[in-house]
């Protein structure tokens, strides 16, 4: 378990947002209220994010956001060239509780082997977003965790390029080179103890898949991305870069929640700030099948105890006090091998 310090008084908006609007959070360091929330940003964020609606057939369309009742949101980060749909590389199933300015965040190996809802079989569960999309993948994750997803927030990396460049550039703890050279694999360097990486050095970093932690380390370097991201930008005092930056994001970026929800979201959690709670699935590597493809195999008791975690978390009656994650010990550590094999 990890427990992230409480952001003091950054514009932001719901972590259930973290990927989508990371760069509106950098917009403030402790200068702007909820007022100022309106006065500077709400009308930007709803231009910028105009296109970005996308809702999913058979649910609930949200007219009016709630601010209050805990909700579930699927966290999707894809990685998508030129035309294609790509695959969701980052997914992470996100309880919102705005009453209490709590967030539970779940990351899923993108190998996890799991029913792909809609094909009537088991695969890669970062599959689902390549065959069927957001609708796919939501449905398959929530049937992995038992558990409901109200609402999914999708960002194209590719989009995030262009923001790790706009914003200068962002730190990242590699301590050795990267160095991708698999035959099957595109073929990059990303060299050690930089001060500063750039925005293809930042994506290379998130796509390394040769070494040893295999889907457990991707995972874990995917988050890595995210916090650095979202704490160069909630450093920055570059205020003209904010309409940019929100544009590149809007972009590159799927939800259904409209605009006007988010605006509402974001003004919530900057009067209560927010605490996120983090945790990983636990499990272990594995071959299988008759390609002898690796897989990334849930642990059931594990799985078992997520779910009664979010059921936990989603009930508006647990109070502060109970809202716990499972043990993490040795979750970063558990057996893997080199994925390499799509």
């Amino acid at each position: 378990m990890s427990k992230w310090r409480r952001w003091h008084k950054i514009v932001a908006v719901s972590a259930a947002l973290l990927i989508v609007l990371a760069g509106v959070g950098y917009a403030n360091r402790g200068a702007l209220s909820a007022i100022g929330y309106d006065i500077f940003l709400s009308d930007k964020v709803e231009s910028s994010f105009a296109n970005s609606y996308q809702p999913l057939t058979n649910r609930p369309v949200v007219e009016k956001p709630v601010v209050e009742e805990p909700f579930s949101m699927l966290l999707m980060g894809v990685d998508a060239r030129a035309k294609e749909r790509g695959r969701s590389d980052t997914l992470i199933y996100t309880v919102v509780r705005p009453g209490d300015g709590n967030v539970l965040m779940v990351s899923i190996p993108r190998d996890t082997y799991a029913d792909i809802v809609g094909r009537d079989s088991k695969d890669k569960i970062t599959h689902a977003y390549a065959f069927g999309g957001a609708e796919m993948a939501v449905n398959s994750v929530e049937k992995l965790l038992d558990a409901k997803i109200d609402h999914y927030a999708s960002i194209n990396f590719q989009g995030f390029v262009k923001v790790v460049d706009t914003l200068g550039g962002i730190h990242l703890p590699i301590g050795k080179d990267i160095v991708n050279k698999g035959a099957d694999h595109e073929k990059f360097t990303v060299k050690a103890n930089k001060d500063n990486y750039s925005g293809v050095e930042a994506l290379n970093y998130v796509r390394y898949r040769e070494d040893a932690g295999g889907d457990m380390a991707r995972t874990s370097r995917n988050r890595v991305f995210l916090e650095e991201l979202i704490s160069k930008a909630s450093s920055l005092q570059q205020w003209n870069k904010i309409p940019e930056v929100l544009d590149i994001v809007g972009d590159n970026f799927q939800t259904d929640l409209p605009p006007s929800s988010m605006n509402e979201l974001a003004k919530k959690f900057l009067q209560a700030g927010h605490e996120i709670q983090s945790y990983t699935l636990k499990g272990e590597g594995k071959r299988m099948g008759s390609q002898n493809l690796w897989y990334f195999v849930g642990d059931e008791d594990d799985l078992a105890a997520v779910r009664e975690t979010i059921a936990s978390w989603l009930d508006p009656s647990t109070p502060e006090s109970g809202l716990t994650v499972p043990d993490q010990e040795n979750a970063e550590s558990a057996s893997a091998s080199p994925d390499r094999s799509l």
